[in-house]
Formats: C-alpha cells, sequence, structure tokens
C-alpha cells in the first residue's frame, strides 16, 4: 500500500490507550509545558476510554493506593493527580473525611475517563492497528497502519494494549460461558438462573462470587477452584515494596535464578489473592446458610472443572475432588471463568520487525531497562508498557509503577532524539526544576 507524502511524523505513537499510555500522553503534555515539545499520537481501537467495565462492580475498590495514580509518583504537583480530580468534582474534604486509601473502582475509573479528557487532542479512538513496517530507506522511523488504511509514522513506537482475558485449555466462550471482564456486559440477559457457577481464587472470582450471590438471591452459587481455600493478598508494608520504583532496578539486575525466587516469594502480593475483608464476608454468608440451613453459597474447594458442555439450556460441569477424584455433576444457567489475564504480545503487530528484535534462551523479546525491545540494527525506538515481567519484574502490569515508567519511557525518548538536547542535571520529565 503506497504511503501519502503528507503522512505525519511523530516522536512517538502509542498503541492503545489504557492506563499507561494515558499516563504517557499526560507525560507528555506536561513536558511540553516546558517549551521543548513532543510530538505524540495514540491509536485505541475502543470508541472510548475504557478500562475493565465489565468488572466495575457497586462495591469493588482498588487495590492500590490513591497515591499511585497516573502522576502522583512522577509528580506530585500534577493537575492530573486523584486529588486534583476529586476537587474538581467537590469531593477532596469527603474523602479525606473517609479516611481510606483505596478509592471505589467505578471512582477511580471516572478519574481515569476525567484525565483521557483532558489529553483527548493526542488520541484517536476507533482505530485499531493491524502492522507496524519499516519506513523503505528510513531505518529511523516506522509506519503503524490501522486496519482503516490510516498511516502514522513514528520515530518510537510504545507499545501499551494491555492484557488479554485467559481461558483454561479447551474452554470456549458463549452465551453462558463468559470470562469475567464480560460480566456487566452481559448480565442482564440472565434472568432468574438456578445455579451460576464460577471458576477461580483470585479476587475478581471472589467479587464475582459476592456479586452473583448478591443478585440472585434465589440462585445457587458454586465456587469451584484448586486451593484449599481463598488466600489472602499480602499487602504488608515490607513486602509492598516490591512495587517500589527502585525495586524495578534491584529486579532488573538481577540473576535469572533470582528473579524467579522473587516472583515466587512475592506472587502473593497479586496474584490468585483476595483482599481479606472479602474472604470475611464470604465465609460469613456460608456460616449463616449453614446455621438456616439453606445452602445458596457452595464452595468447592481443592475442586477442578472437567467435562464442560454448553447447550442452549445451559452449561454442565463435572466438578473433580483433586484429592478423592470424586465428581460431581452441576448443571448451571451460567459459569464464569475469573482466570486472570495474560500480556499482549506485540510480535504479531511488529512484521517483519519481530525477527529483528532479540530474544532470550526463553524466547521472551529481550528489554533495556528503559523498557525499549533490544533490536540493535533499529535506530528508532519500540516501547513496551507490559509484557516485561520477566525483565522488570511484578510492577508490569500494575498500576504501580505506571507514573514513574512513563516518565522513563519518555526520558528516554527524549534523549535519544537527533540532535540531542542538553539537558540540564536537574531537569525532571514534568519540565519543573
Amino acid at each position: 500500500m503506497p504511503v501519502p507524502q503528507e503522512v505525519p511524523v511523530y516522536d512517538l505513537v502509542g498503541v492503545g490507550f489504557g492506563p499507561s499510555n494515558l499516563a504517557l500522553a499526560i507525560a507528555v503534555t506536561e513536558h511540553n509545558a516546558g517549551g521543548d515539545v513532543v510530538t505524540a499520537r495514540f491509536l485505541e481501537r475502543q470508541p472510548r476510554f475504557g478500562w475493565h467495565r465489565g468488572m466495575l462492580l457497586d462495591n469493588a475498590t482498588m487495590q492500590v493506593s490513591f497515591l499511585k495514580d497516573l502522576v502522583t509518583m512522577r509528580n506530585p504537583a500534577s493537575e492530573f493527580s486523584f486529588l486534583s480530580y476529586l476537587h474538581s468534582q467537590g469531593r477532596l474534604a469527603d474523602f479525606i473525611n473517609h479516611k481510606n486509601l483505596f478509592p471505589l473502582r467505578i471512582e477511580f475509573h471516572d478519574y481515569l475517563e476525567w484525565s483521557a479528557a483532558k489529553v483527548s487532542d493526542l488520541v484517536s479512538y476507533g482505530r485499531e492497528v493491524d502492522v507496524i513496517m519499516p519506513v523503505p530507506g528510513e531505518e529511523a522511523l516506522f509506519d503503524v497502519r490501522t486496519g482503516d488504511g490510516e498511516v502514522c509514522r513514528a520515530r518510537n513506537v510504545v507499545f501499551g494494549t494491555g492484557l488479554r482475558p485467559n481461558l483454561p485449555e479447551g474452554v470456549t466462550a458463549g452465551d453462558r460461558i463468559w470470562h469475567n471482564h464480560q460480566l456487566l456486559h452481559q448480565i442482564d440477559g440472565i434472568t432468574d438462573p438456578a445455579r451460576c457457577v464460577v471458576v477461580g481464587a483470585g479476587q475478581s472470582a471472589a467479587e464475582v462470587t459476592a456479586f452473583l450471590h448478591d443478585r440472585f438471591p434465589r440462585a445457587e452459587v458454586c465456587a469451584v477452584f484448586a486451593r484449599y481455600g481463598y488466600s489472602p493478598s499480602d499487602d504488608s508494608s515490607f513486602a509492598n515494596r516490591i512495587f517500589d520504583p527502585d525495586a524495578v532496578d534491584a529486579f532488573y539486575s538481577a540473576p535469572e535464578d533470582v528473579k524467579r525466587r522473587l516472583m515466587d516469594y512475592h506472587g502473593n502480593t497479586n496474584y490468585s489473592a483476595v483482599d481479606l475483608d472479602l474472604i470475611d464476608d464470604l465465609y460469613r454468608r456460608v456460616y449463616r446458610e449453614k446455621v438456616q440451613g439453606v445452602r445458596r453459597l457452595r464452595i468447592f474447594n481443592a475442586c477442578r472443572p472437567v467435562d464442560v458442555t454448553e447447550s442452549a439450556d445451559g452449561v454442565r460441569m463435572a466438578v473433580e475432588s483433586l484429592t478423592t477424584g470424586e465428581k460431581t455433576v452441576l448443571d448451571a444457567d451460567l459459569v464464569v471463568y475469573a482466570t486472570g489475564y495474560r500480556p499482549a504480545d506485540p510480535s504479531a503487530l511488529l512484521g517483519e520487525l519481530a525477527g529483528r528484535c532479540r530474544r532470550d534462551e526463553q524466547g521472551r523479546l529481550r528489554v533495556e531497562r528503559d523498557y525499549r525491545l533490544v533490536a540493535p540494527d533499529l535506530p528508532g525506538g519500540l516501547y513496551l508498557q507490559g509484557g516485561t515481567e520477566h525483565s522488570h519484574g511484578i510492577t508490569s502490569s500494575l498500576l504501580s509503577n505506571t507514573a514513574v515508567r512513563v516518565g522513563e519511557i519518555l526520558g528516554s525518548i527524549v534523549s535519544r532524539r537527533e540532535p540531542a538536547f542538553d539537558w540540564p542535571a536537574d531537569y525532571a520529565v514534568t519540565g519543573v526544576k
């Protein structure tokens, strides 16, 4: 496909516009206010900003402090902070009186939308990137092509394509088998079910279990997971230091065996772990029903689902005990798999460029400390926001380090520009000394 001569050249093009690239757009906006302009455009396939809308449950709270918003860890004086958002909404005093570090998820999503609206000039919605290609004769440039044929030319590309829902092998989503990210999008189509099944042992699984138990007061809700019980998340002060910006440096420079041990040690700060208050709430429900003699909430622990079959009338699932091998057949109107997410692999979008990116012994993309893919023969930069757990640690797919990470990426892009700009030693990414 020929490229029109008037194709603009941007310093960076962002693929995807979730929280990570939104934070980068804010960093660019604040940097440009200092007078040195970085040109940027972000392409998002959704028609408007949205972040896990299917799990914006009324009572669900964030599992990260509001201080780890899009900007505060990078620039505490930013007008894009969560506190600035609260002030603009007239709720700052109310939030302070609430004495809580963890806002409602629906409130934090509103903050993200509020922030996205303030940088809307940098993003184009309804644009799905199809492929990224080298520009013939211009090795320092990339053509970012969308499915409708639009082309953006970039010196650097930043992937912020988020996570992809994960379903167990052999399971296919359908009318009555969902991944939990579909919950609120499709739940109105389910009326008066007799039984719902939730598969999974993490925070989302526990939230879906409680939600279905409340929404359908005549339905039986069955929770199926391989653990003996829900495991509490470790949010203790010392363990939380695994999310500190300095921890990224330590993890990146650590030997491979140390990286594996750190992930094993501290996986319960995030993976398959549930807030203790929610665990206690679910246990109280089970105990209350046992006292009342009516069992609506059933826990199939140390079990796994097998022989799952969907029909027009519902879903039949055999639940197998891992300890005895005994099987219990459940006929359900709805099965929700809260089985996590996997990082989006940029390789499919990179096309022929994928072969020029270095990989490690396990086939994983090699990533520099500044989140740039290792591709020595490419003068332009390809950066990842996500998919770098193996190199940068547990914060790669989480909000905790987002503000700092985008500052590092923007700093890398600025420092590698030609001609190089002679930055003062105390100049911050925000342009504020």
